[in-house]
């Protein structure tokens, strides 16, 4: 072979070696649905064993201030999904059978972008950002869907699984809940024994679809429904726990995770995959002991305190993502769809977004961190609280408390309400947001509230009557 030819050979060989070491990283979330900060071992817990958990957060990073977008289901998932405040995109709480909006088809979600940039994209699990078709998965950037149009307590039974008789609450009018595949129902979810498998059965067809598609790029989204109430878990992990069914509920998840990690270990995937666990918003603490643990943090679901938007977060990526870290930066889940179309290649939304590319920070190829400041929205559009770093200020609202009485074994107990004042807190000294330093730190009172003035100016704000200048609206369901 002349030089000329070698060296053409070489070159060719050489870009086919480079081709394959810069192959796009495969993308799993998996989101579980109430877990709190504190439900796993890595957080905090204790009763409960999460060797998988406590594997992952070897093998990659732990996040201690990782905030969703709200502290309720539907709005949670839109910040994740469109990497925007979810009232930019106007979705707010969580939409239940009657609900006449849907999170826009023509926003340019996560899977819609990594679809465009070559990827396999399916989703697994709790939907719960429109109730009919047009405005399933499949019509949002997902090849394929399997799972519940919305929370599976969103049914016309009681705790116990029986059909509601009181034609004054309001489950009596709800349909049966379904299951979805695609547009169409395949199935109709009637008992607690039916919800017992939902863990197992998306934890198959979750290890399946990796297994069908190990030799192409793919995003798996796997939205658990548990361990939001009512707690169903399986034959094989009840009684495990020494915290009762949620517990048991937990171990079951666990076991989930390990599965999905050991199926990219056999399958030589793990390495080229990013990993993301989280929790889309805190615990329901009026359930009692069927709920989870904020982990010390002030309140839970439904609030803007700490105990309803920090939630866990653990991410790995081998060789790009330290393992064995922790972060205590700021971070949302709204941060997690322009970090990962940076790793993946893909584009960005035409439109705007409120998430920041991370990646530069994770790798060690940025010493900053690309997040200071985070507003504290809930309602349709009301601005409860901003943060700046550490400093978080709790702007007045009226808003729900779980210091009345707990509930037991599924029954829900009273969820009070209660006027809550301005307070400035130092999250770096005071995690459970107990002492109000606003006398002390007139100067970051007053940053604090140029921070809200400006999400008013953008976004609005429905407790002082601002409309917002940025704001899009939701596609209304006919």
């Amino acid at each position: 072979m002349n030089r000329f030819l070698f060296l053409l050979c070489f070159a060719g060989v050489m870009k086919t070696g480079l081709a394959q070491t810069g192959k796009q990283p495969n993308v799993i979330i998996i989101l579980m649905d109430d877990m709190g900060y504190g439900d796993t071992e890595p957080y905090g817990m204790t009763g409960i064993a999460t060797p998988n958990f406590n594997r992952l957060c070897k093998e990659g990073t732990r996040f201690t201030h990782y905030n969703a977008g709200q502290p309720i289901c539907t709005a949670s998932r839109a910040a994740l999904l469109t990497g925007c405040y979810p009232n930019r995109v106007g979705m707010a709480g969580a939409l239940l059978p009657g609900s006449k909006i849907a999170l826009d088809p023509k926003e340019e979600t996560l899977p819609l972008l990594l679809k465009k940039a070559g990827y396999r994209t399916a989703m697994l699990g709790k939907w719960h950002l429109g109730n009919k078709p047009p405005y399933f998965p499949t019509h949002y950037g997902f090849d394929s869907f399997y799972g519940l149009p919305y929370s599976h307590d969103i049914w016309p039974r009681d705790k116990d699984g029986k059909m509601v008789t009181d034609t004054h609450n309001i489950k009596f009018n709800w349909p049966e809940l379904t299951m979805i595949e695609g547009d169409k129902v395949v199935d109709t979810i009637k008992t607690h024994a039916q919800q017992e498998q939902f863990t197992t059965l998306f934890t198959e067809r979750a290890t399946a679809f990796i297994k069908e598609n190990k030799s192409r790029p793919f995003f798996l989204y796997l939205a658990q429904p548990m361990p939001h109430i009512p707690l169903a878990v399986s034959s094989r992990f009840r009684g495990q726990s020494d915290l009762g069914l949620f517990g048991d509920v937990i171990m079951e998840l666990d076991w989930s995770l390990g599965q999905i990690m050991k199926t990219l270990d056999e399958t030589g995937l793990a390495s080229n995959t990013i990993l993301v666990v989280a929790s889309d918003n805190g615990p329901w603490l009026n359930f009692g002991n069927h709920a989870g643990s904020s982990g010390g943090f002030r309140e839970g679901k439904a609030t803007t305190f700490e105990g309803g938007t920090r939630v866990p977060l653990i991410m790995r990526w081998p060789g790009k993502i330290e393992a064995g870290g922790v972060n205590s930066h700021l971070m949302t889940n709204m941060d997690l769809l322009p970090t990962i179309a940076a790793a993946t290649g893909a584009s960005l939304p035409s439109k705007r977004i409120d998430g920041l590319n991370f990646l530069p920070f994770l790798t060690g190829a940025s010493a900053s961190s690309p997040r200071e400041n985070f507003y504290y929205y809930f309602n349709k559009n009301s601005l409860e609280g901003v943060r700046y770093k550490n400093w978080k200020l709790v702007l007045p609202h009226s808003g729900s408390t779980y210091g009345a009485l707990h509930g037991k074994d599924g029954s829900g107990g009273v969820i009070g309400k209660r006027e809550v004042p301005m307070a400035l807190y130092d999250l770096a000294h005071d995690p459970g947001e107990d002492y109000d330093v606003q006398l002390l730190y007139p100067e970051m009172v007053q940053k604090l509230m140029k921070i809200a003035d400006e999400a008013r100016e953008d976004l609005g704000d429905d407790l002082t009557g601002h409309e917002g200048k940025n704001r899009r609206e939701a596609a209304k369901v006919l």
